[in-house]
């Protein structure tokens, strides 16, 4: 009896395709954000640079402090939550986009300290890409593949087994 549920559980659950549903719902929230930033093709909006100039400030100790150089910071915060993204969903340097997510996710926090729970969610979402890899439905995997990688240890990273 509780076999064909666990069975459905986990068909329902394989890790590539959970891996590809972690990567997407990272990838959403920052490309939502990074869109709004843009009035074209490397077009900073007028609001973008204004929220990092008067309404967005550090909460660091002693603080909250402005952001320095404010439009620099939303530049780069506007490439990164466009790129990050992107190369997420592709599953391309699948490890390093969501080491550079998590630390946008440590800026957010650090900007609005209030939006703890969401901001715990991104960086354990971040943390699973970055421990276990794009999983098969990426190009990260196909390039893997198609080099010969894998068999030399460049493969995704295994799973330690307990001791």
């Amino acid at each position: 009896m509780v076999a064909a549920p666990s069975r459905l559980v986990r068909f329902a659950a394989q890790p590539d395709v959970v891996q590809l549903v972690i990567r997407l719902a990272l990838a959403v929230p920052f490309w939502r954000s990074g869109i709004l930033k843009w009035d074209g093709f490397l077009q900073l909006s007028d609001t973008a640079v204004e929220l990092f100039s008067q309404e967005f400030m550090l909460h660091l100790p002693g603080g909250p402090y402005p952001f320095p150089a404010p439009a620099l910071m939303a530049f780069l915060s506007g490439c990164g939550e466009i790129v990050f993204p992107t190369l997420i969903v592709l599953g391309l340097a699948t490890r390093l986009s969501g080491l550079g997510l998590l630390l946008m996710t440590a800026v957010v926090e650090l900007t609005v300290p209030d939006g703890w729970p969401i901001h715990l969610t991104w960086a354990a979402m971040a943390l699973a890409i970055m421990r276990h890899g794009p999983g098969r439905i990426s190009i990260d995997n196909l390039m893997i593949r198609a080099l010969g990688l894998e068999a030399a240890g460049h493969g995704p990273m295994p799973a330690k087994s307990a001791p």
